[in-house]
């Protein structure tokens, strides 16, 4: 044996003793952290935390913090529902990195708009994902963090319109409703929020038409209306000339398939407590918004590759400038409904701890 391996295998022998406290860090890291509780039926959690159909696989609620941070790695009914979204975020990332380092990216006025889509993607993509993970605390978690969740919607859309905006749109559709496009999106993503968080607040389970009624019409304006220069360039351009509308379809297509399940409870609706942990009609809506949004990302990059040396040009710096600066101002009218919201939340829970009383 040479000099060389032998000193090797020395080194690697120190190493592995230096590294023998390891075990011993991890068991005292568990012991001094609260177990996950197992889980509960649908009977054992208010009616607020029940969703329908789901039978099983609840987390019961006023448990330690550490609890709910733990469960990310149990088994429960909302497992996938955190893990689909947690997962998208670090393989949107390297896709981003991937194309980036192709075309030699660079932050500038004409790459701004591709990099608030890709902060309004992880943005929507962490507050989903704290959500579904946090939301069994208690009664006052369960509205916080969704309503956190309604705000990444409103700005995933918003991130959407930018870049389908500066990079994706046809001259003759910027003619006939560019003018109103971003303050229309603006709007639209802003109502979203609103009108999710009015029908949490407003309906109870078992929720009535009413309520879906109330998400459903604020995203699906905000969406008609962002996907709108993408619909016009996919009947207005040939697709063999174009490589991006490949991927454009396929975002579109699966939205449509997300939306379909966030509407209806299905499979499970045919199959009670089949799916307390796997096949929700939930999971499945967020597994296809994740690659939607894959797909979108893909379809903005080449988008972007096509037409960054005359963005500028087109529709100028100032342009460029005062859009993206309405990306900050749309996110804290969110919050600032989010915090109104929840102060009229505080009341109404408040109320209903003295009735009980």
């Amino acid at each position: 044996m040479s000099a060389d391996i032998l000193q090797r295998l020395t080194t690697l022998t120190l190493n592995v003793k230096h590294l023998s406290w390891l075990p011993r860090l991890r068991d005292l890291v568990a012991s001094s952290l609260p177990p996950p509780r197992p889980t509960v039926t649908s009977s054992q959690v208010p009616p607020l935390f029940r969703e329908p159909y789901i039978l099983s696989g609840y987390r019961p609620i006023q448990q330690d913090w550490g609890c709910y941070f733990l469960s990310l790695f149990q088994r429960h009914n909302e497992s996938l529902n955190v893990w689909t979204h947690l997962l998208a975020a670090p393989v949107l990332l390297l896709r981003w990195w991937a194309n980036a380092g192709a075309l030699g990216y660079t932050l500038d006025a004409a790459s701004l708009p591709l990099s608030l889509f890709m902060v309004s993607a992880l943005t929507y993509l962490i507050l989903s994902v704290t959500a579904h993970l946090l939301q069994s605390h208690s009664e006052r978690a369960h509205y916080f963090f969704f309503f956190l969740d309604y705000v990444g919607v409103a700005v995933y859309q918003y991130g959407c319109s930018l870049g389908h905006y500066f990079y994706t749109s046809e001259p003759s559709w910027r003619e006939s409703i560019g003018l109103f496009f971003l303050p229309g999106a603006a709007f639209f993503g802003w109502l979203s929020c609103v009108g999710c968080c009015f029908a949490k607040v407003m309906y109870r389970r078992p929720y009535p038409l009413q309520r879906k009624i109330c998400q459903l019409i604020p995203t699906s304006l905000a969406y008609l209306l962002d996907i709108s220069p993408v619909a016009h360039r996919l009947v207005t351009v040939s697709w063999t000339q174009d490589a991006s509308l490949f991927f454009h379809a396929l975002q579109i297509a699966f939205f449509l398939v997300a939306a379909f399940f966030f509407s209806c409870p299905v499979p499970e609706r045919f199959f009670p407590g089949c799916c307390d942990f796997m096949g929700q009609g939930h999971q499945v809506f967020h597994l296809f918004l994740s690659l939607c949004t894959m797909f979108q990302l893909e379809a903005l990059f080449q988008d972007y590759a096509r037409g960054r040396d005359t963005v500028v040009e087109l529709f100028g710096r100032r342009q460029l400038w005062w859009a993206c600066v309405s990306f900050p101002v749309l996110f804290t009218c969110c919050i600032l409904t989010v915090l109104v919201t929840m102060r009229h939340m505080d009341k109404k829970l408040k109320s209903k701890q003295e009735k009980n009383y």
